[in-house]
């Protein structure tokens, strides 16, 4: 469930396909996200999931994969 939220999050910040979107997708790597983009998509996530990302754990976001992982996280406490 996180993960097919996540992928439209993804899919309306950087138009992309979310076919492209797998948990191992690195967001600056693979999907050519810069950090404003980066930015946008933990907002996607934390009004999505009214959850709050600090700013270190933002910081460690890399890959999709790292992303589901905050939710869970977050979604879990």
């Amino acid at each position: 469930m996180e993960f097919e939220k996540l992928q439209e999050i993804i899919e309306d910040v950087l138009n992309v396909n979310k076919e492209e979107i797998k948990m191992e997708t690195k967001f600056v790597d693979d999907l050519g996200a810069d950090s404003l983009d980066v930015f946008q998509i933990i907002m996607g996530i934390e009004e999505t999931f009214d959850i709050e990302i600090d700013n270190e754990d933002a910081e460690s976001i890399v890959t999709v994969e790292d992303a589901v992982t905050q939710i869970k996280n977050a979604t879990n406490d």
